[in-house]
């Protein structure tokens, strides 16, 4: 169990904490790229307590920037996007991708204050169909280019949960949990008739964690093994810190993304990555994107019916921020308190004015990040390889 005050530290993420302040070393995903359209091209999005707003201008940019506008504080949300930024609504200052003042209407054209005053902004990259963006201190790092987000001989399609009403750290322990999935998933298809959950539902024998701190990545492969299975032919999941899990391809891969949206919100993308069918490269140049409205029934139950209304229902019955001092931690909960334990010596990292685990700077081991699942890699990827 966890005290009141180590609780708060490994799961409070707005502006000052401990944790808050580890996690904006990272970059998040923000929103499909394909969510920004010509008739809506801007987003409203709360990304580690912050209120933002999401925008392509007219030529194409992307920029990130604070939703208060520097002016009177107006939501700059309701602005006008134009070929070169985004003008507030309410008096017409203009702002770019950058945050730079263009035009202060009503104002002097001489005035010092259009090179003064900003709107802040903030780092946002387009990869694979996701829009990431970055809130921690300059410089940025590297937006990592993991294998599944950079091949060109695979298509992809991003799936858009709805938004969690709890804390992110609760999700992120999830993964580390391999038996849950018997119960939670298999036994609960089961018992609605499907066999989509008949892999889970089978005897577990035993479970394996194992510790990952490599230069361009870092966290927990988490291994379930099976009745007639062994520990070397059993597939990964790795758990990559500090907010992803990367699962072996059945018979896609899927990369999943677990985005604090503040202390009691989460929100959850998924990137489910196919291999062309000839192997060829070619980029896809729209990557579409499948947004579930709701893991509730009409009257306001979890139905269960599904992999993400089971887990929503694990995660946010637990409470917005579940209360670590009444658990009960037991041999199966190996993955939680290794995951508890990295996440607090990371937060030490950063305190001591470190870079923490999976921070990319070194562009040379940013080309193509693979990380290792099982022998059934090398035959999803068989077709073609990268050089």
């Amino acid at each position: 169990m966890l005290k009141h005050e180590e609780n708060n530290r490994l799961s409070l993420v707005g502006q000052g904490t401990p944790c808050g302040n580890l996690l904006r070393r990272y970059w998040f995903p923000i929103a499909a790229a394909c969510e920004l359209t010509e008739e809506k091209p801007k987003k409203r999005v709360r990304l580690l307590g912050e209120d933002l707003v999401l925008f392509r201008d007219l030529g194409g940019r992307l920029g990130l920037v604070e939703e208060q506008c520097p002016h009177r504080s107006v939501s700059l949300y309701y602005g006008f996007v134009e070929k070169d930024g985004l003008r507030c609504s309410y008096h017409g200052w203009k702002f770019d991708c950058n945050g730079n003042c263009l035009e202060m209407p009503f104002e002097p054209e001489d005035t010092p204050l259009k090179e003064e005053i900003s709107a802040k902004a903030f780092p946002v990259e387009e990869l694979s169909g996701l829009i990431f963006a970055y809130l921690g201190p300059e410089p940025a790092p590297l937006l990592p280019n993991y294998e599944p987000l950079v091949r060109e001989d695979a298509t992809r399609k991003i799936f858009v949960q709805p938004l969690l009403e709890c804390n992110w750290l609760q999700v992120m322990e999830n993964s580390c949990d391999p038996s849950h999935t018997h119960y939670l998933h298999g036994y609960n298809m089961h018992r609605l008739g499907s066999n989509e959950g008949d892999f889970h539902h089978r005897p577990i024998k035993a479970m394996d964690f194992i510790p990952v701190k490599e230069e361009n990545w870092g966290g927990i492969v988490k291994k379930r093994i099976y009745e007639g299975e062994s520990l070397e032919n059993t597939e990964g999941h790795p758990v990559i810190f500090p907010n992803m899990l990367l699962l072996p391809p059945h018979p896609s891969i899927m990369m999943h993304f677990r985005v604090p949206v503040d202390d009691t919100h989460t929100l959850i993308y998924r990137c489910q990555v196919t291999p062309t069918e000839d192997g060829k490269m070619g980029k896809q140049t729209k990557v579409p994107a499948e947004i579930t409205k709701s893991i509730r029934g009409e009257d306001g139950e979890y139905h269960l019916r599904t992999f993400p209304s089971q887990d929503g229902m694990a995660w946010e019955t637990q409470g917005a921020i579940t209360d670590r001092e009444r658990e009960n931690l037991a041999t199966a909960d190996r993955g939680v308190v290794l995951y508890r334990r990295l996440l607090n010596e990371q937060i030490k990292f950063v305190e001591e004015g470190k870079d923490p685990v999976g921070v990319i700077r070194n562009k040379d081991i940013n080309h193509s990040i693979r990380i290792e699942l099982s022998k059934q890699q090398e035959i999803f990827w068989s077709k073609h390889e990268v050089a």
